[in-house]
């Protein structure tokens, strides 16, 4: 090993306030907002866990998630209050991020509890949607079509 080499890893060793260390400081709750167009369900309230439908796949967020940034697709936010209590929001679309600092924030494109949800008109929809499928004739019209039916297939599905 030559002379400079050597001398380098000395110095480097000799002075640990150059190296840099990164640190991350974990919270044991984390706050969390859930908020859509229509109303925000939770603004920085505390809570112990949310599960979320992403388009990588549906997963659970606990204080102490890794930093993260997802697309929500159609579902049910499911929200673990630390009462115990468990609210189910269906969402259309959005985004989560959990933050370094423990937060997440939800924002929806539109999002309704569960409970308000009409199965009938749910059902309707998913119908109406089908219909506006088969009559696209662009592609435009086919993607929109294509949205339409992927939500009003995930509004049955929670609804039921």
């Amino acid at each position: 090993m030559s002379f400079a080499l050597r001398s380098a890893r000395l110095a480097a060793l000799a002075r640990p306030s150059i190296r840099m260390v990164q640190s991350r400081g974990y919270a044991d709750e984390m706050a969390f907002t859930l908020a859509a167009a229509n109303k925000v369900f939770y603004d920085s309230a505390n809570i112990r866990q949310v599960d979320v439908p992403s388009f990588s796949g549906a997963f659970g967020i606990l204080p102490k998630h890794v930093p993260t940034l997802a697309v929500l697709k159609p579902g049910v936010v499911t929200v673990y209050e630390n009462d115990g209590a468990v609210k189910k929001i269906f969402v259309s679309s959005g985004t989560v991020t959990v933050n370094e600092d423990a937060s997440v924030q939800v924002l929806a494109e539109e999002a309704h509890p569960v409970e308000d949800l009409d199965s009938s008109a749910c059902r309707e929809l998913l119908s109406n949607a089908q219909s506006q499928l088969s009559s696209a004739s662009g592609d435009t019209d086919r993607a929109e079509a294509a949205i339409a039916m992927e939500v009003a297939e995930a509004l049955v599905k929670a609804s039921e």
